[in-house]
């Protein structure tokens, strides 16, 4: 079983940077792909990045490439998200997710947070 609690979302404006953590706890957490989803208002729920626990392998969408960074910090157990520049395209609710592979589908996750809600003002 594993647990994952997101933290740090709030209301920014255009421009401005926030940082999202994802603690997780259980066993094993270096078997899986951590990641975090989005989902604005009216949207499906949308890939964002991923990392591997061992390794330093991460992936971007296409939409925050060059603006979110995805670290962890092994000894915390905690995964973050740095997104910088943020849009207002960038709302939404932002989980952060476990699976086995990369780029997981939805179906694929086995493990999801809470959710934390980011909302950036133009």
């Amino acid at each position: 079983q594993v647990q994952l609690v997101e933290s740090g979302g709030g209301l920014v404006q255009a421009g401005a940077s926030l940082r999202l953590s994802c603690a997780a706890s259980g066993r094993t957490l270096s078997a899986y792909v951590m990641a975090w989803f989005r989902q604005a208002p009216g949207k499906e729920r949308e890939y964002v990045a991923d990392i591997m626990w061992s390794g330093s392998s991460t992936y971007y969408a296409d939409p925050v490439k060059g603006r979110f960074t995805i670290s962890r910090d092994n000894a915390k157990n905690t995964v973050y998200l740095q997104m910088n520049s943020l849009k207002p395209e960038d709302t939404g609710v932002y989980y952060c997710a476990a699976a086995h592979v990369r780029r997981a589908t939805m179906r694929q996750i086995a493990y999801w947070g809470q959710g934390t809600q980011v909302t950036v003002s133009s």
